[in-house]
C-alpha cells in the first residue's frame, strides 16, 4: 500500500512539473506581431518623427515671413539742447539733438518725450516668399521620406534579427540532440570498457567530444539571448518572451508569392522615395536663390508724437511740460530697392545649389540600381535554396543511416571510436546544412521582398 502510495505520489510530481513547465514556457512570437511591436515602440523611430514635427513647425514659421514688422517706441530724455550747424556722419553712435543753434553756448537742461508707431513691410519681393514657402514644404516632404525609409529599414533590421533567431533556435536544437547522442555513445563506451571490450582511452575520447558539444551548446545559446536582446530593444518586448516561430518555413512554402523584381520611377518604395524627394527639394532651393536676389518693394509709414519743454521762441519752461505730447506727425513712403551686386551673388549660389541636386540625383540613381541588383541576387538565391531543400533531405538520410550502421558496428566491436566520431559529425553537418538552407530560403525571399517594396505583400501571407 505504502509503494502503491510513493508511486502515485511521483507520477503527481511529474505531471504537476510538466504542467508547470508547460505555463512558464513562452509562446512563440510571429514574425508580424514582432513587426508591428517594433513599428510602435522603437525609440529611433520615435526620435525620427520629432523630427518631422521639427519640420512641420518650420513650415509655419516660414509662412510668417511675409508679416510686416509694426513697432511701438517710446522714449522720454533728460538732457542739453547745445547744436552747431555743419555736417556730420553718426556712424550709430551719435546722438540726435534737433535744432538749438544759438549765438552762444546753453547747457540749460531739457526734457523731451517721442512716441512713434512704425510700420515696415516688404509687400512684394517678386516671388521669394512662395519660393521659401515651397522649399519649407519640401523639405517637410522629405523629412516625412526620410521617416518612412527609417521605419522601412528599423522593419528589415527587425526582420534579420528575427530570421537568425529563428536559425539559431533550430541550431540549439540539433545541438541538443547531438549532446544526447555523445551522451549515449559515451555511455555505451563505459560499459564496454568496464566489461574489457573497449579500450579505456575510448572513454576519455568520447568525453572530449561531449565536453566539446556542450561548450558549443554555451556559445550558441549565448548568441540567442543577444539576438533576444537586441530585437527586445528596438521591440519593447520582454528578451524572456521572444521566440521565433518554427513553422514559418512550411507556411512560406504553402504561401509563397511571386515577387516582382521590376523597379520604376513610380514605384512608391520607401528607400527610393527619401532620394528622389532630397532631389526635388533641392530644385525648390535654386528656385529660391533665383528669387531671393529679386528686388524688394517695401511699403513704410509711420506716426509720431512730441514733446519738448523748449518752446517755439526757445524758452526753456518747466522740465514738467516737455512730458505733454505737442505736435504730432505721419509719413507714408513706398520703396524699391536692389543691390546690383546680388547678379553676382545669385549667380554663385545657383551654381552650388545646382552641384547639390546634382548629387541628390545621382544618389537615386544609385539607390535603384543597386535595390534592382538586391532584388535579381536575391531571386538567384531563391532558386538556389529549393534546389538545396530539395538535396538536403538525401543528405540526411545518408547521414543518418551511416550515423547507426557506425554505432552498430562500434558496440559489436567491428569498428573504431575515430570512425564513429566521424560519422556523427557527418550526420550534426547535414542537419546544419538543412538549418542553414531553411534560414538561406526565408531570408533570400525576405531580402527580395525588402528590394522590391513587398514586405507587406509577404508579411500579410503569414497573418
Amino acid at each position: 500500500m505504502i509503494r502503491i502510495k510513493q508511486v502515485f505520489c511521483l507520477f503527481l510530481f511529474l505531471y504537476l512539473g510538466v504542467e508547470t513547465h508547460a505555463q512558464i514556457s513562452p509562446k512563440p512570437i510571429g514574425i508580424v506581431d514582432l513587426i508591428d511591436h517594433v513599428t510602435a515602440f522603437s525609440p529611433a523611430l520615435a526620435a525620427d518623427s520629432a523630427v518631422v514635427d521639427i519640420r512641420a513647425a518650420q513650415l509655419k514659421e516660414t509662412a510668417a515671413n511675409a508679416l510686416p514688422n509694426l513697432k511701438l517706441n517710446y522714449q522720454a530724455d533728460l538732457g542739453t539742447n547745445n547744436n552747431v550747424t555743419g555736417p556730420y556722419m553718426a556712424f550709430g553712435i551719435v546722438p540726435s539733438n534737433s535744432r538749438g543753434v544759438r549765438t552762444v553756448s546753453n547747457t540749460q537742461a531739457a526734457l523731451t518725450n517721442l512716441g512713434i508707431v512704425s510700420l515696415d513691410w516688404e509687400i512684394y519681393n517678386f516671388g521669394a516668399y512662395k519660393a521659401q514657402n515651397a522649399v519649407a514644404k519640401s523639405e517637410l516632404v522629405a523629412e516625412h521620406s526620410r521617416f518612412a525609409q527609417r521605419r522601412y529599414q528599423t522593419r528589415a533590421i527587425a526582420i534579420d534579427d528575427y530570421l537568425t533567431l529563428l536559425k539559431l533556435q533550430d541550431m540549439l536544437s540539433i545541438q541538443q540532440q547531438n549532446i544526447k547522442r555523445n551522451e549515449q555513445i559515451n555511455r555505451s563506451i563505459i560499459s564496454l570498457a568496464r566489461s574489457g571490450i573497449r579500450p579505456g582511452v575510448d572513454t576519455s575520447i568520447a568525453g572530449a567530444e561531449l565536453s566539446k558539444s556542450r561548450l558549443n551548446y554555451i556559445e550558441m545559446d549565448n548568441t540567442y539571448k543577444k539576438v533576444q536582446l537586441d530585437i527586445a530593444a528596438i521591440s519593447g518586448l520582454s528578451p524572456q518572451n521572444i521566440v521565433a516561430d518554427s513553422t514559418m518555413l512550411d507556411r512560406l512554402k504553402l504561401l509563397e508569392v511571386n515577387l516582382s523584381v521590376t523597379l520604376t520611377d513610380s514605384s512608391s518604395h520607401p528607400l527610393l522615395d527619401f532620394y528622389r524627394n532630397n532631389y526635388f527639394s533641392s530644385i525648390e532651393k535654386e528656385n529660391l536663390v533665383k528669387k531671393a536676389y529679386n528686388p524688394k518693394v517695401s511699403l513704410q509709414a509711420a506716426v509720431w508724437s512730441r514733446g519738448s519743454s523748449i518752446d517755439a521762441n526757445d524758452n526753456f519752461n518747466r522740465l514738467s511740460t516737455g512730458l505733454d505730447w505737442q505736435r504730432e506727425n505721419y509719413l507714408v513712403g513706398l520703396g524699391i530697392s536692389y543691390n546690383l551686386f546680388d547678379l553676382r551673388r545669385r549667380q554663385l549660389k545657383l551654381r552650388t545649389q545646382k552641384a547639390n541636386s546634382n548629387f541628390y540625383l545621382k544618389e537615386l540613381k544609385q539607390e535603384r540600381l543597386m535595390l534592382s541588383n538586391a532584388a535579381l541576387q536575391a531571386g538567384v538565391e531563391i532558386n538556389t535554396a529549393h534546389k538545396r531543400l530539395e538535396e538536403i533531405p538525401n543528405q540526411l538520410k545518408a547521414a543518418s543511416a551511416g550515423y547507426r550502421q557506425k554505432l552498430s558496428l562500434y558496440k559489436n566491436g567491428l569498428t573504431d571510436i575515430i570512425e564513429l566520431n566521424t560519422a556523427l559529425n557527418i550526420l550534426y553537418r547535414a542537419e546544419s546544412d538543412f538549418v542553414n538552407a531553411k534560414y538561406l530560403y526565408i531570408r533570400a525571399l525576405f531580402q527580395r521582398a525588402i528590394a522590391t517594396n513587398q514586405v507587406d505583400s509577404l508579411l500579410n501571407a503569414l497573418k
